[in-house]
């Protein structure tokens, strides 16, 4: 985090630059997300500057104040939530370079692929599951303006309100559920069964009508997870919460 003076006037921010976990590419991405985000007055950092030095990207992006845990999600934050997302997929943007079409959430990573290929160990759920939803493919629809890492580390509150999304690292176009999925398989992970239809109910009510696919997006998202998550409690939460996508109670 930096300090900036000008005019008097001190503004927190901060600078982003390749590690060893964000490459090149990923930089350019989050300063093209963010151009974007504030082109269309969304709930994001400002991105303050962008230069390449030496051949590397560094950002630097407004420091957003407020709280980015949250112990318990309270309906009102579930709702907030989807809602915030709702006012990126209301931007519509053609797919770039640095603002790439997403088929997946956290599409720098591929699970299912890993899996497949037997990089990763596999289970009966996850495999059939993959299997269902490569059958089924991407469903038709329009294509918007994605986060791309919807989850709650990347959500900072204000109260009960949504102060920005932050983290845009892996930004760009695609479907809706891919954000959708993504939050809603998040929160299934973190506060149970219950949380992901709040979350929906929150984006239906932004946007007025009815998200598409939605049962495939999260299965998509679940699949895109490693075999076995932090804890088993967790793992036991994205198996049921892929069951359910699948219909397989």
């Amino acid at each position: 985090m930096l300090g900036i003076e000008r005019g008097g006037r001190l503004t927190r921010a901060v600078l982003r630059a390749p590690t060893p976990r964000i490459d090149v590419a990923m930089v350019r991405t989050g300063a093209a997300g963010l151009e974007v985000a504030g082109r269309h007055g969304l709930l994001a950092p400002r991105l303050l500057g962008f230069e390449v030095l030496d051949g590397v990207p560094v950002t630097l992006e407004s420091l957003v104040e407020g709280a980015s845990s949250w112990a318990v999600a309270s309906p009102v934050q579930l709702r907030a939530a989807g809602a915030v997302l709702a006012r990126v997929h209301a931007v519509s943007i053609e797919a770039s370079d640095d603002l790439p079409f997403r088929p997946r959430p956290i599409a720098v990573d591929d699970f299912a692929a890993d899996r497949r290929t037997g990089k990763m160990a596999t289970t009966d759920l996850l495999q059939a599951a993959d299997e269902v939803v490569r059958a089924n493919g991407i469903p038709a629809g329009d294509h918007v303006f994605l986060h791309g890492d919807v989850w709650p580390g990347n959500l900072v509150w204000s109260g009960d309100e949504v102060a920005a999304l932050i983290d845009w690292k892996t930004a760009g176009v695609g479907a809706r559920g891919v954000d959708l999925g993504e939050l809603r398989k998040q929160v299934a992970i973190s506060f149970g069964a219950a949380a992901p239809a709040v979350v929906l109910d929150g984006y239906e009510t932004a946007t007025g009508c009815r998200a598409p696919d939605v049962e495939y997006w999260d299965a998509v998202a679940a699949l895109n997870t490693p075999t076995e998550l932090y804890d088993a409690t967790a793992t036991a939460r994205r198996d049921d919460f892929l069951r359910v996508a699948c219909g397989w109670l």
